[in-house]
């Protein structure tokens, strides 16, 4: 009766993962409200409340606000401080999930949960104790390995973020000297490139539209980056804007700092190769040539000195 409940819950369990999974890769709200936008006046006729209700996908009506019962139910015996870690680090990551913090604290239980009663049902014949130790164990890697993946999209953010950078300074300066203001130019940057900085570039003019400062903006996303660089461009900017100095001035050094350390990170990087091809060639590389190159010697070694070792 037992084993029978907690194959009950690891269904439940798992099913709710499955479904978390899958609301991942639902597209973003305003791309959802885009789309319904256009199929709606696509339509010759007038559209009902239900249909509109069943527009709406499945994850959307169903899986997320499950999600944030849930959520809303467990946080409140979760330290704050573990949640607000968990939206730095999203905010950090640009959030890929298009979960909030409490939904992604959430779906880490689940998936840690699920795992531990995997284990416990699969180990039902194993030794208490073992079934125990090895189920903990999973469960502690499946309730940490999505902040693992969390922290590898924070890396490969600020990476691309660097890798852009320069160019897009470099067009903020052409469009600066073409006459454009600096939100202007900011915004040819974020129409013209579909990436993080282009995103990021959207959400501060976007904030700027709603009644923010510049200043205000540009710290909030030079702190969503958390890139040394970055925070330098912003704060030269800043200063730039109230000391009265040209700005196209102030982008073009930028831009030519950028560059500099770009070019200083590639070589840094060209310096670290050799260490960190000594391992694969000591020990995978170096062995197999070593077999190709000197096991037909060796057998001929020991096939004339070895007498009755080799046939």
């Amino acid at each position: 009766m037992l084993s029978l409940i907690v194959v009950l819950v690891i269904l439940a369990v798992g099913v709710i993962a499955l479904a978390l999974v899958i609301g991942l890769g639902a597209p973003r709200e305003e791309e959802v409200l885009q789309a319904r936008l256009a199929e709606f006046a696509a339509r010759d006729v007038p559209v009902t409340l239900e249909d509109i209700e069943l527009s709406i996908p499945f994850t959307q009506r169903v899986i997320v606000p499950l999600l944030r019962q849930i959520a809303a139910f467990i946080t409140r015996f979760t330290p704050q401080s573990i949640i607000e870690d968990t939206r730095r680090r999203l905010e950090l990551a640009g959030n890929p999930t298009r979960l909030g913090a409490a939904e992604f604290f959430v779906m880490r239980l689940l998936v840690g949960l699920f795992l531990f009663g995997l284990l416990q049902v699969l180990l039902l014949r194993a030794p208490p104790l073992q079934r125990w130790v090895l189920s903990l164990a999973v469960g502690g890697l499946g309730f940490y390995f999505p902040m693992l993946w969390l922290n590898q999209q924070i890396a490969r953010r600020k990476r691309e973020i660097l890798k852009t950078l320069p160019d897009a300074l470099d067009l903020l300066v052409i469009c600066v000297e073409a006459g454009l203001g600096f939100d202007a130019a900011m915004q040819k940057v974020a129409e013209r490139w579909n990436n993080e900085l282009g995103r990021a570039f959207a959400r501060v003019l976007h904030e700027i539209a709603l009644g923010r400062s510049r200043k205000d903006a540009l710290r909030d996303m030079a702190a969503r980056v958390d890139l040394p660089e970055m925070t330098t461009f912003v704060a030269a900017i800043i200063q730039a804007e109230q000391l009265g100095v040209s700005i196209a001035k102030v982008l073009h050094i930028q831009a030519d700092q950028m560059r500099l350390r770009r070019r200083q990170r590639a070589e840094e990087l060209a310096r670290q190769a050799p260490i960190k091809m000594l391992f694969p060639l000591v020990f995978l590389i170096f062995p197999a040539m070593f077999v190709v190159l000197l096991g037909p010697a060796l057998l001929i070694v020991l096939k004339q000195f070895g007498g009755g070792f080799l046939p």
